[in-house]
């Protein structure tokens, strides 16, 4: 599988940066999806909507990017794997990256059930601070030579 993808990745014109698009559209929506029913939940956005319409609305848009975005970080991770297994910040990511989705499954029930409890409110501002973090060691994971380096 390294082969094909390195191959691909090195001799289809424009593949790199089309594969790069499509990891950074799926930012867009889960973050744009999980922060706005988040701050919502919290009180912060959209007083007008329910919260119920809105994690209707939202959600289906999350669990339909996240295997976009597996394909597309995986091309890159299985062509290089060295440079992100070796790579503290990536393992940081992923650890924040599997409560993220867990917390965001758990969000998509209890905002429907109970979208005014403080236990949903706790979770909608937990799930808030860790797709934050996670994007943000996403971007890191590049410049990760700028937070350790070599001596």
């Amino acid at each position: 599988m390294h082969d094909t993808v390195v191959y691909l990745l090195s001799n289809v014109p424009g593949l790199p940066p089309i594969v790069q698009t499509f990891h950074l559209l799926g930012i867009a929506v889960i973050m744009s999806s999980v922060v706005l029913l988040d701050l919502r939940i919290l009180g912060l956005a959209l007083p007008s909507q329910e919260v119920q319409e809105l994690t209707r609305r939202v959600m289906p848009w999350v669990w339909w990017t996240l295997p976009v975005m597996l394909l597309s970080g995986s091309m890159f991770v299985i062509a290089r794997p060295q440079r992100y297994f070796t790579n503290p910040i990536f393992g940081l990511k992923f650890a924040l990256l599997v409560p993220a989705i867990a917390l965001a499954a758990v969000l998509h029930l209890v905002s429907v059930r109970k979208p005014d409890a403080v236990s949903t409110k706790v979770i909608a501002a937990v799930s808030l601070l860790l797709w934050v973090c996670v994007v943000l060691a996403g971007r890191w994971i590049a410049y990760v030579d700028y937070l350790f380096p070599e001596e």
